[in-house]
């Protein structure tokens, strides 16, 4: 097989990107599916969700093989390590040896025969909200500019996906689009306000309209109160029907 048809399956492959169940569960998926179109070891998904504007940070929302703990905890803004100069230059990046580059002052383990990794910035219509990163396993000594190009169509394609996911779960709650109006209105100096919303953010967004739509309804602060106590007890017994369901699930694997 040549280069070329190796390439098209590939691409064939990544169709599967759009798919459909929690965006948690497509991101952790669609990291497993880059690492094995890219031969990478390690590849993670990083996704802004802290801050405002240009102080805003991105954080390891999905991985895949064995990422280090500091990875995984760390919040990265633009400037700060190779996936911060990354997101400040808004151009995807090639390393094929980090021991031999400006970032070799960065490597977490010098001794680590794994050192060439890629890194491209996932977009919404044009504009950065995360980051794509892959590091190369010990089977393959070093990621070549054709990779590089290839992580670049993935990082599309998952920007494509997260985008898709997200208008969907907006259509399909009236409180939800109220709501993402109102904070759109409150915010209409910023263009690209309607491109993406981190699941935090929309989180924060729902609870604020709530308050305020509870307020304005004239509820006082006990009824507030035991409403949020309501999700949360909702929340507690949707948690114990899976628990129970993935025990049963396990007791039919071992039997």
């Amino acid at each position: 097989m040549n280069q070329t048809e190796n390439l098209l399956i590939k691409l064939q492959d990544m169709s599967q990107f759009l798919a459909s169940g929690s965006l948690n569960d497509n991101l952790n998926e669609q990291a497993a599916m880059t690492a094995a179109l890219v031969g990478a070891e390690t590849c993670s998904v990083m996704l802004l969700n802290e801050g405002d504007g240009e102080e805003m940070r991105m954080s390891v929302c999905a991985s895949h093989g064995p990422l280090p703990a500091a990875a995984l905890q760390v919040k990265v803004g633009r400037g700060e390590g190779i996936a911060g100069h990354v997101l400040a230059s808004g151009r995807s990046l090639l390393v094929e040896d980090i021991a031999n580059s400006q970032f070799a002052h960065l490597a977490r383990r010098a001794s680590d025969p794994r050192r060439s990794l890629m890194l491209a910035p996932i977009r919404i219509d044009a504009k950065v909200i995360g980051m794509l990163n892959a590091s190369c396993s010990q089977s393959k000594a070093c990621f070549s500019s054709v990779d590089l190009h290839l992580l670049d169509v993935i990082a599309l394609f998952i920007g494509k996906s997260i985008q898709v996911q997200q208008l969907q779960s907006i259509l399909n709650s009236r409180f939800t689009q109220l709501a993402m109006l109102q904070d759109v209105r409150g915010k209409v100096e910023d263009s690209g306000i309607t491109a993406y919303q981190h699941p935090d953010q929309i989180a924060r967004i729902l609870a604020k309209s709530f308050f305020k739509e509870m307020t304005r309804a004239g509820f006082d602060s006990a009824q507030i109160v035991q409403a949020a106590s309501e999700i949360i007890a909702q929340l507690n017994s949707n948690l114990q029907r899976h628990s129970e369901r993935a025990a049963r699930r396990e007791d039919g694997a071992v039997h």
